[in-house]
């Protein structure tokens, strides 16, 4: 019925809080954006109300911010998944150009994904990822 985004934010020293973007599909990456920065801000400030980490559907969680390149997310239950961000990282790979092959440096990250097998099948849940490699690799700076 909606889709209400997690934001895994780090407390220091207690840990993390996950509070929710309402209907975050109604939004742009601008709007999300602002929400986040605003859910950070009310984190930080303790002034999250209880309104703001209920009703999660789906979280983010940056584990990269630490220096981590690749992590295990847990699902936030009942949240039907969680999407996993490592560090980026400069690493020699391998691109094709034209048919020609050659070791380039670029940035790179990794992604994970731990999703509730009992609402998503393994196949889609792959799919998805990809989806998010492929928007990732060919992001338009036009939409922002």
């Amino acid at each position: 019925k909606y889709i209400n985004l997690g934001i895994a934010i780090a407390l220091e020293p207690n840990g993390l809080i996950v509070p929710n973007i309402k209907n975050a599909d109604e939004m742009n990456i601008i709007g999300i954006a602002k929400a986040v920065a605003e859910l950070s801000q009310k984190a930080r400030t303790k002034k999250l109300t209880f309104e703001d980490v209920i009703d999660g559907t789906f979280t983010i969680t940056n584990y990269g911010v630490f220096g981590t390149l690749i992590g295990t997310p847990i699902i936030n239950q009942p949240e039907v998944g969680i999407l996993g961000v490592g560090s980026v990282i400069k690493k020699p790979v391998v691109i094709e150009n034209e048919g020609i092959e050659s070791i380039a440096v670029r940035a790179m990250m990794n992604l994970s994904l731990s999703h509730d097998h009992r609402l998503i099948d393994g196949m889609l849940g792959g799919k998805f990822l990809k989806s998010i490699k492929e928007f990732l690799e060919n992001f338009d700076e036009n939409l922002v």
